[in-house]
């Protein structure tokens, strides 16, 4: 069954990794904790490593109005 659209708005992120880093990715996806795919692994990886920085403070999120 196809999953239904994310109901938040995307953008597309390329990075460039070392083969390392990638065959680290892949072991991370084979868990299936992270997601099924490298994108999904990626992204939720770095939403919980930001997440992170936000709640010890090292990372402040800016209000709107600041933009």
């Amino acid at each position: 069954m196809p999953r239904s659209r994310n109901a938040q708005p995307t953008v597309k992120v390329t990075i460039s990794t070392s083969p390392a880093l990638f065959r680290d990715l892949e072991k991370v996806v084979a868990t299936g904790y992270f997601g099924n795919t490298r994108s999904e692994a990626a992204e939720r990886l770095l939403a919980e490593a930001i997440r992170n920085l936000l709640r010890e403070g090292t990372l402040v999120r800016k209000k709107p109005t600041d933009l």
